[in-house]
């Protein structure tokens, strides 16, 4: 039964004790008065599920419900699908263990979407910050942030994919997954909650920076990985991909096309880095002679 007004939080975590403090500390600093937190960890063995209980009567006096999931070590996706079986909200977020939000954040995105039915989602902007507090600069672009179509933005990377900013309707998400189940796999979560989503609904930007990111060396998306790490974790998102544009039913060519480029784009990018130019070179080599069947098509 979903109840009205309820904010579910879900934050997977792995090995997090040195952070998770923060973000459920930003957590209890909200303006906003019904917030469910469900933090799932992935099998943490160090002194995350310690810190994690430390926080259960903080939650009780703010008057949050709190719930701590624990599962087998497997992957961040695993890890959300335990918390999307819970979930009890009206509206939807994911931040990251490592993230925090603003104090207003979840008052501001739930009070747009409650003014405006007609939209299924709505993000925030964000900042960057590291270990000491200072902000600090990152390279995920932004892109225009009055488009609120933003299916192939986030897949071309043109806009952000950062999770913690985007709360959606939950009635809406799991019209696109009735199971509450995303697909499992190792190379993350964000595209599978917000790409199916974002081909079937818009998504308003908040112009304000409501979300804070870490940024530390120890973060998943930025550690450092060997050549084959990279190389199976672009296999990873091919496939995952794959995935992806059967549950949206993509089907007309043109749609299929930009999928294809994508691949063949990260191919090429991937080969060039590493000095393999014969598979850059056939990378290139197929995407020019697609681009061109393409232009035949029209």
């Amino acid at each position: 039964m979903q109840k009205k007004g309820l904010v579910s939080c879900i934050t997977p975590v792995w090995n997090g004790e040195k952070y998770i403090g923060y973000m459920l500390d930003s957590v209890l600093r909200q303006s906003y008065p019904l917030i469910e937190m469900i933090l799932v960890d992935d099998g943490s063995e160090d002194h995350t599920l310690e810190i994690a209980e430390g926080y259960r009567e903080k939650f009780a006096d703010k008057g949050y419900e709190y719930q701590i999931v624990y599962t087998r070590h497997k992957n961040a996706s695993a890890a959300i699908n335990r918390g999307l079986e819970r979930i009890q909200g009206e509206y939807l977020i994911w931040p990251d263990s490592d993230d925090v939000l603003e104090k207003d954040s979840i008052k501001k995105r739930v009070d747009f979407l409650a003014g405006n039915p007609e939209y299924s989602s709505v993000r925030s902007l964000m900042f960057y910050f590291d270990d000491d507090g200072q902000m600090v600069s990152d390279n995920e672009k932004i892109g225009d942030i009055t488009e609120e179509k933003l299916f192939w933005d986030i897949l071309y990377s043109r806009t952000f994919v950062c999770c913690g900013c985007y709360m959606l309707r939950t009635k809406d998400f799991f019209t696109v997954y009735p199971k509450r189940c995303i697909p499992e796999s190792p190379v993350g979560q964000n595209f599978q909650m917000l790409l199916p989503y974002m081909y079937r609904y818009n998504c308003h930007t908040i112009p304000e920076t409501l979300y804070g990111v870490r940024v530390h060396e120890d973060s998943h998306s930025r550690k450092t990985r060997t050549q084959k790490e990279e190389e199976d974790r672009y296999k990873g998102f091919e496939k995952l991909i794959d995935e992806i544009g059967r549950i949206c039913h993509i089907r007309c060519f043109s749609e299929k096309k930009k999928i294809i480029c994508w691949k063949l784009q990260r191919r090429y990018s991937i080969a060039r880095k590493y000095g393999k130019h014969l598979k850059a070179m056939e990378a290139k080599l197929l995407l020019s002679i697609f681009h061109e069947h393409a232009a035949g098509k029209r």
